[in-house]
């Protein structure tokens, strides 16, 4: 049984983070906790394989609360479940010693999935987020696109090239819902308003 903590002070997703990993039966639910203190608390009580820790609460963030459970119980593995993916968390609790890092848009899936890894040591970083800690690794400024996966960027590329959604459904062996799907998730990452815009800007940065 993997033993979990879950902390988060916003009692809805606490209570649904927690209500769908107890239907998993290699899961353990030992302890709950709506603040950073809390947490500290708790963890330290039930010495548990893995925490869920958000990090923006009231009465201890989730920064501080990793540190020392990493103090006490280097062998526990949090995984930060947050909305917030800006430099000001992301160093600072990694340097603390977060293990994995989702953000809460993440599917139940791969929460799932995360946990199952980070138990096996396998850590499991959101695209976002590598990208930041990759980024000032080699010293360069991130790009919109760099955002984009592998497959959005090749429907962008058929999108520059002027091909209809149907043409690059059949282009790329894809429904056409998908096609869809991925055109308004890149017009979102490059922050623009239609194709002619998102095809602009693949010229602009010479993404053909």
């Amino acid at each position: 049984m993997i033993r979990i903590v879950v902390v988060d002070d916003h009692d809805v997703v606490r209570k649904g983070v927690i209500a769908y990993l107890e239907t998993e039966e290699d899961f353990e639910i030992v302890g709950e906790a709506s603040s950073g203190e809390e947490g500290i608390e708790v963890v330290l009580k039930q010495n548990p394989d893995v925490v869920l820790m958000d990090l923006i609460m009231e009465n201890g963030n989730g920064i501080d609360a990793t540190k020392r459970i990493k103090e006490v119980l280097p062998d526990c593995k949090v995984i930060v479940l947050t909305s917030y993916y800006d430099d000001k968390q992301i160093f600072p609790v990694l340097e603390a010693g977060a293990f994995s890092y989702l953000l809460k848009t993440a599917s139940a899936e791969d929460i799932v999935s995360a946990i199952k890894k980070a138990y096996h040591g396998e850590n499991v970083i959101e695209p976002k987020v590598a990208h930041k800690v990759m980024t000032r690794f080699q010293g360069k400024q991130p790009t919109l696109h760099d955002q984009l996966t592998d497959r959005e960027l090749e429907v962008l590329i058929c999108l520059a090239n002027g091909a209809t959604n149907q043409e690059i459904a059949d282009q790329l062996f894809i429904g056409i819902k998908t096609v869809k799907t991925h055109v308004s998730n890149i017009l979102r990452k490059l922050e623009v308003h239609d194709r002619t815009q998102a095809a602009v800007y693949a010229h602009r940065h010479q993404l053909l």
